[in-house]
């Protein structure tokens, strides 16, 4: 039998973004509809602490998903402080939504949150289209 391949696979691709690699819609999605599901190796925090990438997405106090692996398209979503998607952990499972409607075209975004942004976006400064726009790349004016 052969296997069906979710719906949303063909509505996004891998592409070019300004930060990097990012994922784009081909097709339409609806508010609230399903985007992506972040998968990979459930880890424990033990184990989670001894992995050297940042893919690691923290499922609960007691489990992280090793989100490395590259057939996970869920892991070239991109950081935004104004983000067109949005996380749903449920089940044991992350979701990704759409936040509000997005077009074809557009890259799919969502906020990684304080204690992400803190160790590695502020560093080296927020380039998502809102604080280039604005001006604003996350570091203090003296670039500290």
């Amino acid at each position: 039998m052969k296997r069906k391949r979710a719906r949303t696979a063909d509505q996004v691709r891998v592409g070019r973004s300004k930060s990097g690699l990012g994922l784009f819609a081909t097709g339409s999605f609806k508010k609230g509809e399903f985007i992506a599901q972040y998968w990979g190796r459930k880890l424990t925090e033990a184990q989670a602490d001894a992995v050297d990438n940042k893919y690691l997405f923290e499922l609960n106090s007691k489990w992280t998903i090793d989100g490395a692996t590259r057939r996970n398209t869920a892991r070239y979503i991109n950081h935004s402080c104004r983000p067109n998607g949005k996380i749903d952990i449920t089940g044991g499972k992350i979701l990704i939504r759409a936040k509000r409607k997005i077009e074809p075209g557009e890259e799919i975004t969502y906020n990684y949150g304080k204690n992400y942004f803190k160790a590695f976006i502020k560093p080296h400064g927020c380039r998502c289209a809102h604080c280039k726009k604005k001006g604003k790349n996350g570091k203090k004016a003296n670039g500290k």
